[in-house]
């Protein structure tokens, strides 16, 4: 098993569970109410995830709450850029939750180390945005998406 795991301009040591700190610039977020929409308050909360002992930031600007709806490359560039462009500047990984190859590559232009992409690099784009990339890729499967996703989930065998 590696020790390490090379994540942009971090190499981030394996010998413990590291924390990702979640920050959901979204007004419909499932997992804190909307109570980070603005950037201000996210680069608040940011800041406390990393006082807190936070060892990577997770910069996201759509939900991906069940029946939530989808956002242009354009809407969520606008939610997270403001705080991206000041996390960056941390002594912190910064990881972009998307599945848009176009905010991908912005925040890869951008600074970001680690790309968090709920659909797995499916999107027509993705994979290639990735891998001429030195980010670290963290990766998510879901039945659909989340507008479908809770619709009669089966899993027939998921070790086989």
């Amino acid at each position: 098993m590696a020790s390490h795991w090379k994540a942009g301009r971090f190499t981030l040591q394996l010998h413990r569970p590291l924390v990702m700190g979640i920050v959901n610039v979204t007004p419909d977020s499932f997992s804190d109410g909307g109570q980070h929409a603005d950037a201000v308050l996210a680069l608040r909360h940011a800041q406390t995830l990393v006082e807190q002992g936070a060892d990577i930031l997770d910069i996201g600007g759509e939900s991906s709450r069940p029946g939530s709806p989808r956002l242009s490359h354009a809407q969520e560039w606008a939610r997270i850029a403001p705080v991206l462009q000041e996390t960056v500047r941390w002594n912190v990984p910064v990881s972009v939750d998307t599945y848009q190859p176009e905010t991908m590559r912005r925040a890869l232009d951008l600074g970001a180390d680690i790309i968090n992409d709920i659909h797995a690099l499916q999107r027509p784009g993705a994979l290639e945005v990735v891998a001429a990339s030195k980010a670290g890729v963290c990766l998510m499967h879901m039945q659909g998406d989340p507008a479908s996703m809770q619709q009669a989930p089966h899993y027939a065998d998921v070790l086989g």
